[in-house]
């Protein structure tokens, strides 16, 4: 194991031959100078610093640069803190020291360039340490920016690292085996793209990669200034840590877009607003697993998972969500495998956001069992006194407004003792292909404050515009105000595989369920073993505003519902494992079955009307209805 320390960072200008400048052909002596140990730039003049700078003081006037050579990168530390550095325009790439007077421990580094291309753009990464197979990289490293502690080729072990510049990164590992522990960083100012990792405090990438956080103490504040991004195959490990992101300032020129190499701000058409997520999962056969921590995004979200695929994402105890009013807990899109053990989740929006479109996540319990079996499955390398601290308990998640949004399709399951407290909705669907799974047989509970159980309405989504080339999130959502046709080709008696579905197995539910699609999506509800109290229905959904644009996201997801007959909106209603339903208003289905030994009833004190076809029918065990199915109470 080699130990790195800051002696051996080679810095010219500490011996009496002064600070070392190669100026540009541009320059002038009477502009730029190096005076004992200041170097002083002036306006429009540029200097190419040749080597790894210390001086007392740097002086840039406006207009003024100073920069590296060709294939390398500069960075500016004043008194151990990385400062000065500012992107050049509004969804560019470089970055220049911004003018003014800096005095103190100044230290310029000139490192080799770590460029990472992402899409169409190449990113001119810097980093207070670079790490891959063979330790830390002390050419690509800025270790004046590395401050206490100390630093081997595999541990970072009670080191800190502040930063106030824009795009400057604490750690990156490029397909290698590394350890942070009780490392501390503290990250000020933007960053440009978290889908590279351009500005975040910690990035994983490479199928070579193993990265382990134990006991950090993150903290940014900043536009897509992300705390941890794991990507391209590696397995990053977070572990008894604490991830806060802080939202910063978009430029004022910036158009928000959901091109991804420039995206910086939130798509809001999730119904959500913000610009920076405290953590991105991306890449193929990529993995980063929460043990025990705390990560917290102001608002957009804490733990994200974006374009790739095989991609796992995993929460084993911990403390996850957001400090704003709007957010989510997890993103699963693609073929993605999210999953929750055992954690606390404290969103504003959404505790998933499912955006398929093959993405499956699950809620359960941290059992010996369950916790194991990831250990070995991700390759956790969790030892036996790890394993026992992570508490056996059920996961329980409080939002401020929806429980669960289908964006896309994606298989949703909840057991264990999950319970699920919601302002709105347990489920919202935006017409998706669902499969959702609702075992209580071990106290799972659902407690949407709205009443509401599963609400499926169209997709309100008003999707990007092209302008000028450019793919902005300038869309409006209008509401309909046409009745919708009959589709005379769909049938809305039985289930298709494109249809909603949920089942819900040995538990009580009190709410309601709603088909608000006008196109042909079924609502397809088994319940086993369960009963439940409410309305079933389909319904004609309205937004609480006819128009829909950014400055009321807000409103996306948030309908009222008139109970009629099916258009195109089929109700499908299985009761099985002898499952009771008390029917509490009017609704409106199209298939019922009921085995042996179940019930359709009113609330006591009233009574259950039933037709088929507008034919009063009694209904019977053993028996299956299908048709124009209405039920009233009176």
């Amino acid at each position: 194991m080699t130990l790195i320390t800051r002696r051996s960072v080679l810095i010219a200008g500490t011996a009496a031959t002064g600070a070392v400048l190669l100026p540009t052909a541009t320059a002038t002596a009477a502009t730029k100078k190096t005076t004992g140990k200041k170097i002083t730039v002036g306006a429009g003049e540029s200097y190419e610093l040749a080597a790894t700078t210390r001086v007392s003081e740097l002086a840039l006037a406006e207009g003024a640069t100073i920069v590296a050579p060709d294939g390398h990168s500069l960075s500016l530390t004043v008194d151990g803190v990385e400062t000065g550095q500012l992107l050049t325009e509004t969804g560019g790439t470089a970055t220049l020291i911004r003018p003014g007077t800096y005095r103190g421990d100044v230290v310029l580094t000139v490192a080799e360039a770590n460029a990472v291309t992402y899409e169409t753009l190449t990113f001119p990464f810097r980093q207070a340490v670079y790490v891959d197979a063979n330790g830390v990289d002390r050419d690509k490293s800025v270790l004046t920016a590395v401050q206490g502690g100390k630093l081997t080729d595999t541990l970072a072990k009670g080191v800190s690292v502040t930063s106030t510049g824009e795009c400057f990164d604490g750690v990156f590992v490029q397909d290698g085996t590394y350890t942070l522990r009780n490392t501390t960083m503290r990250l000020t100012g933007n960053g440009r793209c978290d889908f590279a990792g351009y500005g975040a405090a910690v990035v994983g990438d490479g199928a070579a990669t193993r990265l382990v956080l134990d006991g950090a103490r993150i903290d940014t504040k900043g536009v897509v200034r992300t705390t941890v991004i794991a990507n391209d195959g590696a397995n990053v490990i977070v572990k008894n840590s604490r991830l806060s992101a802080r939202n910063g300032v978009l430029p004022a020129d910036y158009q928000a877009t959901v091109e991804t190499p420039y995206m910086q701000s939130v798509p809001w058409m999730l119904g959500l607003d913000g610009n920076v997520r405290a953590t991105n999962l991306i890449g193929a056969g990529t993995k980063a697993t929460y043990i025990n921590s705390s990560v917290f995004s102001e608002t957009w979200g804490a733990l994200s998972v974006e374009g790739g695929s095989a991609l796992k994402l995993t929460v084993l105890g911990g403390h996850i969500g957001n400090t704003g009013a709007y957010g989510y807990g997890t993103y699963a899109i693609g073929d993605a495998t999210v999953r929750v053990l055992g954690a606390r989740f404290d969103v504003g929006s959404y505790a998933t956001i499912i955006a398929g479109p093959a993405a499956v996540v699950h809620y359960g319990d941290s059992t010996r069992a369950a916790v194991a079996a990831l250990d070995e499955e991700l390759g956790l390398g969790l030892t036996t006194a790890e394993l026992k601290s992570i508490p056996v308990t059920n996961t329980v998640v409080n939002s401020g407004h929806f429980g669960y949004m289908f964006f896309g399709t994606g298989t949703l399951t909840l057991d264990g003792g999950t319970v699920v407290n919601s302002d709105r909705a347990t489920f919202l669907n935006k017409g998706q292909q669902t499969t959702i799974s609702v075992d209580g047989s071990k106290g799972a509970k659902l407690n949407p404050r709205d009443g509401i159980i599963l609400q499926m309405i169209e997709l309100d989504d008003p999707g990007p515009v092209m302008t000028d080339g450019k793919m902005l999130n300038t869309g409006v959502y209008t509401e309909p105000t046409t009745d919708p046709t009959k589709d005379t080709a769909f049938d809305v008696t039985t289930a298709h595989t494109a249809d909603g579905s949920a089942t819900f197995s040995s538990i009580k539910l009190k709410g309601d369920f709603y088909n608000g699609m006008r196109k042909g999506k079924n609502m397809v509800l088994t319940f086993d073993g369960s009963t439940v109290e409410g309305v079933i229905t389909a319904s004609r959904t309205a937004h609480r505003v006819p128009t829909i644009d950014s400055s009321a996201f807000y409103e996306l997801g948030i309908v009222t519902n008139t109970a009629q007959a099916a258009v195109n909106n089929g109700v499908v209603v299985n009761l099985a494992g002898g499952s009771t339903w008390t029917v509490t208003g009017t609704s409106y289905i199209t298939a019922l079955t009921l085995a042996a030994g179940a019930a359709v009833k009113a609330p006591r004190g009233k009574t259950l009307k039933v037709t088929v076809d507008g034919t009063a029918t009694t209904l019977a065990a053993g028996k299956s209805y299908t048709g124009a199915i209405t039920l009233t109470v009176a």
